[in-house]
């Protein structure tokens, strides 16, 4: 019979990678918003210490400018995707464009909500939101190519229609949650069917 005493239970609070740092720090960020988020708060909401919390991120910018390129990083590629297709017409490319938005959004949904969100109060602030400028000029061309060719309404203004497009797609972050009934996929053919096809029955 083995007598050895069985080990005694490790002390102190369990170990985070960056990546879980990140996801909490951005939790935070969308719940209370990220002016009123202190090192401190995250640091509370991991039950670390802030020192604890500085082994992992520089400051509380750096964390910010991760999940800032987290999001416009899918965006950027999705846009660059269908401006190269060139054996697609510019309507396909927009449709495809508009569903892959939606898949984005739906894989990286607390980062995105969190791209929605800034308002440029910092420099890493003022620089995503230049590239989210930089996105919505190439989806107004996007627009405008399908417009020309005749494949979307000409008595609206092409740049309407984008913002009208995508900000259906963005408003998504109000309701949608990922593990629903409604997949990304479904979700993406869903909207992509209601802007280019409306609501009439076929």
């Amino acid at each position: 019979m083995d007598d050895a005493p069985a080990p005694r239970p490790r002390r102190g609070r369990p170990g985070y990678d960056q990546e879980t740092v990140l996801r909490r720090a951005v939790e935070l960020f969308n719940r209370q918003g990220y002016d009123a988020t202190s090192i401190g708060d995250i640091a509370q909401e991991l039950g670390l210490t802030k020192s604890a919390i500085y082994h992992h991120v520089a400051s509380k910018e750096e964390l910010l400018g991760a999940a800032l390129d987290e999001a416009l990083e899918g965006l950027t590629r999705a846009v660059a995707t269908a401006a190269e297709d060139r054996q697609a017409s510019a309507a396909q490319r927009l449709r495809a464009t508009v569903e892959e938005s939606v898949r984005i959004l739906a894989a990286h949904l607390p980062a995105v909500t969190l791209l929605l969100r800034v308002r440029g109060n910092s420099a890493v602030e003022l620089a995503a939101l230049e590239r989210r400028r930089q996105i919505d000029e190439a989806l107004a061309v996007l627009v405008q190519e399908a417009v020309a060719e005749g494949a979307l309404r000409d008595d609206v203004p092409p740049d309407l229609i984008s913002r009208l497009l995508f900000g259906t797609v963005n408003s998504l972050v109000e309701w949608y949650r990922p593990g629903g009934p409604l997949t990304p996929d479904a979700l993406a053919a869903t909207v992509s069917a209601l802007a280019f096809e409306g609501l009439r029955r076929p």
